[in-house]
């Protein structure tokens, strides 16, 4: 029985550029997908992995990765024990990385290889995520295109991200995309992810190809996850990820209006003599108390779950991009720590802190 594999994040970038690719029963684009890349990667003349993550395939592509795993010492599979999507695909050859970039695409080619070197040229000038935004989509427009553009422009409008296309090519500085934590689906989301935690995105344009061979593994059923996506990190960006103000607020608005009715009961009763006990409004504003009281009520038990995850998993709400002091013996900042949001000796307080959305 082979020994489990362990993810590798903490190592010190011994590669320049890592390619993370889910692969699902993707026999006939394999052979050509590693063909392609491995040539753009070694015209490009750096240190590079290619990691191919079959998501319990059922076909011969286990077989064939093994195979040219054999060949090309670049090149790491990543075999999960069974299908569990494209997210989860991602994250684990994400967090089995050890590039200085990462870059995630899809194994149908859908992605050009040949694009890569530009999103590398790019995220060497500071940004911390690039975007491809895919021109010219040969995909149908009823079930593909216009979904797409509805989706990303809801996800625009609520994580402010000015990404037009949040599922093309993506590079990613690999602290970066090793701190993320990825739950199914969101992998749609991680241009907005990373712009919530302060990191400078951008995109520039790439082609868009058909499959190269094959059937797409998707239909217009995702689109449903995609809005539930989407009201979720709508929820997380709002009110700055205090979910009692949100349900507070809320709670507040049905108290006032519960009172107005009742008010409105009390003065006919008191002064026109009109019964208010077994009238309807009586009964919709008991609802709107017991309304009002029951947001009020989430919004606090959400408040208490959220001070425990972060206190057990440590996550930051912010992203340090940078310090600057004039005592540099006493105050520095690990590479690491940086991308976590963490300062080495604490010492944040004596230390000017500079952070923009542009490198």
């Amino acid at each position: 029985m082979p020994a489990p594999a362990t993810a590798s994040n903490s190592c010190e970038f011994p590669v320049e550029v890592s390619i993370v690719t889910p692969m699902h029963n993707e026999e006939l684009c394999v052979r050509e997908f590693h063909r392609r890349m491995s040539a753009v990667l070694r015209d490009m003349g750096v240190s590079h992995e290619i990691l191919l993550v079959n998501d319990g395939s059922t076909d011969s592509t286990p077989e064939i990765i093994r195979e040219l795993a054999q060949t090309d010492p670049n090149l790491v599979g990543v075999f999960l024990a069974r299908n569990r999507g494209q997210c989860t695909a991602i994250y684990a050859g994400i967090q089995h990385s050890c590039g200085r970039f990462v870059v995630i695409m899809d194994g149908d080619l859908q992605h050009p290889p040949e694009e890569v070197p530009r999103l590398i040229e790019k995220i060497r000038e500071g940004y911390d995520l690039v975007k491809g935004m895919r021109q010219k989509r040969q995909e149908s427009l009823v079930l593909r295109r216009i979904p797409s553009l509805v989706a990303n422009y809801l996800m625009r409008a609520t994580s402010k991200c000015d990404i037009h296309d949040m599922g093309g090519l993506s590079c990613i500085k690999g602290e970066v995309a090793r701190g993320l934590k990825l739950r199914e689906g969101q992998h749609r989301l991680i241009p907005a992810l990373v712009y919530g935690q302060g990191g400078a995105v951008c995109e520039v344009p790439t082609s868009a190809p058909p499959r190269f061979a094959g059937k797409s593994h998707y239909g217009i059923g995702r689109s449903v996850d995609v809005l539930f996506d989407i009201v979720l990190l709508w929820f997380q960006n709002s009110y700055k990820q205090r979910p009692v103000y949100l349900f507070g607020r809320i709670s507040l608005w049905l108290f006032a209006l519960a009172s107005l009715v009742m008010c409105w009961l009390l003065y006919g009763k008191i002064f026109l003599g009109e019964h208010m006990g077994t009238r309807p409004p009586f009964l919709g504003a008991v609802l709107l108390y017991l309304s009002s009281l029951g947001f009020m009520s989430t919004g606090l038990i959400l408040e208490i779950l959220v001070n425990t995850h972060d206190a057990v998993s440590g996550a930051t709400p912010y992203k340090v991009r940078e310090i600057v002091t004039s005592r540099a013996a006493n105050v520095g900042v690990a590479n690491g720590d940086v991308a976590n949001g963490d300062v080495a000796n604490g010492d944040v307080a004596d230390a000017a802190e500079t952070q923009s959305d542009r490198p």
